[in-house]
């Protein structure tokens, strides 16, 4: 098994990412697809829009944001088991384009996937 990593999407690819996923419900702004190199940009798993407004990345609100998320990837099942058996058998690295490193979706993703592996 390979942990689960994050990455922003600013940050240069490299071979090591592996399996490169976009876990944002947006295009990031400045990135070209081409110069993305990724292996899928998957929607299903980003928070919805109105969960992703309301958060609008202020840090007071990120431990509701973190368990409103946790409750929609529960009707994510399927994608978060497909992402698990990915990562049985190669490196994935979630792709996020938040400035905050520290507060954001890829994060509380990243501990769910790693947490049931």
């Amino acid at each position: 098994m390979y942990p689960i990593v994050i990455k922003r999407i600013y940050e240069e690819a490299a071979e090591s990412d592996g399996y490169r996923i976009l876990v944002d419900r947006i295009w990031p702004r400045g990135i070209s697809k081409q110069n993305a190199h990724l292996s899928e940009w998957n929607k299903n798993i980003a928070p919805s829009t109105a969960l992703r407004t309301w958060f609008d990345h202020k840090e007071e609100r990120f431990q509701e944001f973190t368990l409103k998320y946790k409750e929609e990837l529960l009707l994510q099942k399927d994608e978060i088991n497909r992402i698990k058996k990915l990562a049985a058998s190669k490196q994935v690295t979630l792709l996020y384009a938040s400035k905050n490193k520290h507060l954001n979706q890829a994060i509380v993703l990243q501990n769910i996937l790693n947490r049931t592996l």
